[in-house]
């Protein structure tokens, strides 16, 4: 018995009858002193006859004292130091064990365990037969285990070593913080704000919004009876503010999709809450790591209406800093998102999102739920054909719901209050696993992901290697598109025209070029005395040809002003209103021939216009020669055929017109060489490019003429022509070469979002760290039992952040070696 007062919790068996009998330690006179040290008695002790304490290994009824000294301090202490914690604090007669508790709390992290079962565990632990009736701790456990979860959950945030104590815990204060999302003055590099604009896409919050349902909750209790412990201090934002603002806004009808019949908007209104108090809850998460956020989780009170999901996504965001790119999925964002800032204008400015218009906002859907979009939803809101997206899906929410859902089982009946506490925990919990599993879940992305972006560049770089030797002229068009389009990812939007770029300007001036040349040609070629038809068709097509030149003109007066001046001096002064210069005659005034026939000094050209035409020449000399080979190649073809098979007038004739339209596309693929040629010879001067005739000589009559003898199994062309089937398969080629740049860039996106992301959770760990440190210096004036009792959870806590940085580091540094 004597050793039992150290240990008065342990099971005992008396041998009686030829087997062991279960005997308490009550019943063999064993009391339990507090307030003083073991077996030191108490002159002065108060008797509690039926005391409770609920343990691992069952319910215990015990005969205890408390001190009653003077210098005795109240039960409660008394109780909390031997690591009891009481079900009150008035007259407490039942505890349970800081074990238990601990024990419980783990237990229904990971398995989900309800406190009804805990408590039915402990009694079937106690008496395993049933038949002693033991007394009923069920509601004080519940009260206990709640009472735990916000002490531990104040404690993990460092609440015990503010000053201020628990009344100074703000909105948000307790959440577990996303350490790999940008956190301003946590782990963002110094000067972040100020770096160029095309690395901005990687300091951008992913954030995603969903509902779930599974959540729902009984009308079973009231705020006022059970309001609960946490006031908006983690996930849950603070209920009375919440129901206020429903209350101010009022009934605003639920507008109807005008995408797919989404049964989130559309049924919003009739969604069945008959009984219920909640109908489930929307949450704000973080979108490539799965993190509850601040303050953004909340009840749905009939359906996922706009409303609660837009006071949800603006409280949260007044726990972002100020981020300046914002990638927001939701899979009703097509809708959701139209009148969102319209609405925010109604709602308090307590919670407005501020500078929204400075801010680079990207409104998306979630990969899986994208499909049951219309077609134009599925380009708009697509997270593969944005930029800076890498290979996030936007499905985050939907991996938590797995965790979560078991919950539900017993917070479906839980008062308001519990309910929102019970969930919180579990959110803090599910978000500080998360943190302590970066180390591994980062690494293995980064592993899956650096081969991947190797072999998707690889292959596009040989794919785009064998575009460029056989179609230049269209790879270098869709190049400078990806480049605009790069450009207005990253805001760099320099065009002057809603729909015409400064490269499309370019290119549409020199395919208007080859319209006029090829009509020079067919008028020189009608002879002196053309039919009524065919002048009738030249007129029409000049006609056309002379419409494109305005509209063009109009579009290139935006980027090019000088034109303007140059078009004055250029018109004859003996051209009257009643003549009009010929469509084929008229100066286009690209920058190569402002550079070539412009002696004005005056007359400036724009440099990136002069440079895409250098580009687009370049591919244009290129795709020439490609079809002056080809034609040669052809033409000997046909004449070795033409003498060798054809016989008779008749088929000498055919085989004769046969060729003279070879010859002529041969002198058009000359021509159209030639003219690219003559730009990138103007061209050169102004952009000092001095060695582009060793790539590009100069093209003589008698460089044109065929090989005397192809060399065995060499092709000898394809004497029809197919412009329809050469369209469609450069349009393939096209939508195939965006692909595979798209997929390079997706995963080159992704890699470098990854070792950003690595980089940021040792930078916020490392913060984390010396803001723990800051904290065990806090509090003054205490005992020093307490001081060093607040120090030791402190530097605790900042050992542990320190441990997990050096442990990810060195997982890290054997994948991608920066660490």
């Amino acid at each position: 018995m004597e050793r039992h007062h150290e240990h008065p919790l342990h099971r005992i068996k008396h041998w009686k009858d030829a087997f062991f009998h279960d005997v308490t330690l009550k019943s063999l006179r064993l009391r339990i002193q507090l307030g003083h040290p073991t077996q030191e008695r108490c002159y002065n002790p108060a008797a509690c006859q039926d005391f409770v304490i609920l343990h691992v290994n069952g319910i215990h009824e015990v005969s205890l004292d408390f001190c009653g000294c003077e210098t005795a301090q109240s039960p409660t202490t008394q109780l909390l130091r031997i690591r009891w914690f009481p079900a009150t604090v008035l007259e407490p007669k039942t505890t349970a064990t800081f074990k238990l508790l601990r024990h419980f709390h783990i237990l229904s992290f990971k398995s989900k365990v309800s406190t009804f079962e805990y408590w039915q565990t402990l009694m079937r632990l106690t008496h395993k037969r049933g038949v002693v009736i033991v007394k009923d701790c069920y509601d004080a456990l519940l009260r206990m285990i709640q009472e735990w979860r916000n002490i531990t959950l104040l404690k993990h945030f460092g609440q015990g070593h503010d000053p201020a104590g628990t009344g100074a815990t703000e909105q948000g204060s307790c959440a577990i913080l996303c350490p790999a999302c940008p956190q301003p003055g946590k782990n963002l590099p110094e000067n972040w704000e100020s770096a160029p604009s095309e690395t901005h896409w990687l300091y951008a919050l992913f954030l995603a919004i969903d509902a779930n349902f599974c959540l729902a909750c009984k009308n079973v209790s009231l705020d006022q009876m059970d309001p609960g412990l946490n006031h908006g201090w983690a996930y849950f934002m603070e209920e009375q503010q919440y129901k206020t603002f429903l209350t101010d806004v009022g009934r605003c009808p639920q507008e109807k999709s005008t995408c797919a019949s989404h049964n989130a908007v559309n049924l919003a209104e009739t969604k069945n809450s008959q009984g219920l108090a909640a109908t489930g809850a929307g949450t704000v998460d973080c979108l490539r790591h799965n993190f509850k956020r601040p303050c953004g989780v909340g009840d749905l009170q009939k359906g996922e209406k706009y409303m609660n999901m837009d006071y949800l996504f603006f409280l949260t965001m007044q726990h972002m800093g100020d981020i300046a790119v914002l990638n927001i999925s939701y899979d009703i964002a097509c809708q959701w998102s139209t009148n969102l800032w319209q609405c925010m204008h109604r709602y308090p400015s307590t919670i407005h999102l501020c500078h929204h218009d400075n801010k680079t906002i990207t409104f998306l859907v979630p990969k899986f739920h994208l499909p049951a979009h219309i077609e134009i939803c599925q380009i708009t809101y697509s997270h593969n054909l944005l930029k800076g997206m890498g290979r996030t899906d936007g499905e985050a929410p939907e991996h938590g719901w797995a965790n979560i859902n078991p919950v539900t089982t017993s917070t479906h009946e839980m008062g308001p209050g519990s309910r929102r506490d019970t969930l919180d925990d579990h959110f803090g919990d599910f978000n500080w696993k998360k943190v302590t599993n970066m180390g591994v879940s980062l690494s293995r992305k980064l592993k899956a992901a650096v081969p991947e972006r190797d072999q998707h560049v690889h292959d596009f770089k040989d794919f785009n290697n064998a575009l460029e030797h056989k179609r230049p002229e269209q790879v270098a068009e869709w190049s400078l598109s990806q480049q605009e389009a790069d450009n207005l990812e990253h805001g760099m939007d320099n065009s002057l025209h809603e729909e015409v770029s400064r490269s499309m300007l370019i290119s549409s001036g020199m395919e208007i070029e080859d319209q006029q040349c090829q009509l020079a040609r067919d008028i020189e070629l009608l002879g002196g005395h053309p039919t009524d038809l065919q002048r009738t068709k030249l007129q029409e097509r000049g006609n056309i040809l002379r419409r494109k030149i305005e509209q063009w003109s109009k579009v290139q007066l935006l980027y090019m002003p000088v034109i303007a001046r140059l078009h004055a001096s250029d018109m004859p002064t003996s051209r009257t209103h009643s003549t009009e210069e010929k469509a084929h005659k008229i100066k286009l005034w690209l920058p190569s021939k402002i550079y070539g026939d412009a002696t004005d000094p005056v007359h400036q050209c724009d440099a990136t216009l002069s440079q895409y035409e250098w580009e687009l020449r370049r591919a244009q000399a290129y795709d020439a020669l490609d079809d002056l080979r080809r034609h040669l190649r052809l033409r000997a073809h046909l004449y070795k055929f033409k003498d060798t098979h054809i016989r008779g007038q008749q088929a000498n004739t055919r085989a004769s017109a046969i060729i003279d339209k070879v010859k002529s596309n041969v002198s058009i693929a000359a021509a159209r060489y030639r003219r690219a040629w003559s730009a990138l010879k103007r061209l050169s001067p102004a952009l000092s490019r001095t060695t582009w005739k060793e790539e590009f000589p100069k093209l003589e009559n008698d460089d044109i003429h065929g090989m005397s003898q192809g060399k065995p199994g060499q092709s000898s062309g394809n004497p029809s022509d197919a412009p329809e089937g050469e369209t469609v398969l450069n349009e393939s080629l096209r939508i195939e070469w965006c692909k595979s740049h798209a997929r390079a860039t997706c995963w080159v996106e992704e890699v470098q979002l990854l070792q950003e992301e690595m980089r940021r959770v040792a930078a916020y760990l490392l913060w984390h760290a010396t803001w723990w440190d800051v904290q065990a210096d806090r509090r003054t004036g205490l005992a020093l039992a307490e001081v060093e009792g607040i120090r030791g959870y402190a530097k605790r806590q900042a050992a542990m952040r320190r441990d997990l940085h050096d442990t990810f580091l060195s997982k890290w540094g054997a994948v991608n070696g920066t660490f």
